[in-house]
């Protein structure tokens, strides 16, 4: 049997083609994606929102909570801090600042106005709270688990939801006078609160719980 007789490749007419590609390909360099150059690198950054923060901005800011400050394009003005007791923190340029007390959205529009007032035309500020302070309230009485609980971060709960974080109710407890004692400022301040009837009818006012709030659930007489 004879072996089909092979052209030589210049005289191959299906050589060419390929010849002809490879040849290309060899004085390009390959067909290698080039990825666009756009103008995103070497535009000037953009600048942070009003307030970059993680939580909301009606969040009210208290003493032991950490706090973070940035002002667009002012490296120097960069602040990490936690709030004293007297609410206050040290900022460079201004000083003592009291921002405890105040919500965060708050406390950001006083630091821009400060900061504008004598410093810079056009501040854009940038406050975080990094790190939220321990702040718990107690349930005492007839309740299954009495003793010291800490509040959620960035939550606002009320007594029914503190009631629950300790358990609920004993058997022999009067949900319809409960106390609660909240010290404000150097007074103390007692509430009697009727939480069977707040459970009973949703659209009777939430009473929320503050820290450092002592609630004791009384003993039925019954």
């Amino acid at each position: 049997m004879k072996r089909p007789r092979l052209l030589p490749f210049n005289r191959n007419p299906w050589c060419k083609p390929w010849l002809a590609l490879w040849l290309g390909l060899a004085l390009l360099g390959g067909f290698r994606p080039v990825r666009a150059q756009g103008t995103a690198a070497s535009a000037a950054p953009a600048a942070p929102a009003a307030a970059t923060a993680a939580v909301s901005a009606s969040y009210v800011l208290s003493p032991n909570d950490e706090v973070r400050i940035e002002v667009f394009q002012e490296d120097d003005l960069r602040t990490g801090a936690v709030i004293s007791k007297d609410g206050t923190i040290n900022l460079p340029l201004l000083g003592s600042v009291k921002i405890g007390g105040l919500n965060q959205g708050q406390a950001h529009d006083l630091i821009t106005e400060k900061l504008r007032a004598d410093y810079l035309v056009n501040p854009q500020v940038s406050l975080t709270v990094v790190r939220f302070a321990s702040k718990r309230f107690t349930v005492l009485g007839q309740v299954n688990r009495p003793g010291s609980f800490e509040l959620p971060a960035q939550e606002n709960i009320d007594l029914l939801e503190a009631i629950a974080m300790a358990g609920g109710y004993t058997r022999i407890a009067e949900p319809g006078k409960i106390t609660v004692k909240r010290r404000v400022g150097e007074k103390e301040q007692v509430f009697t609160v009727n939480a069977k009837r707040m459970a009973k009818n949703s659209g009777t006012e939430r009473f929320t719980i503050s820290p450092g709030d002592t609630i004791t659930v009384a003993e039925s007489i019954f």
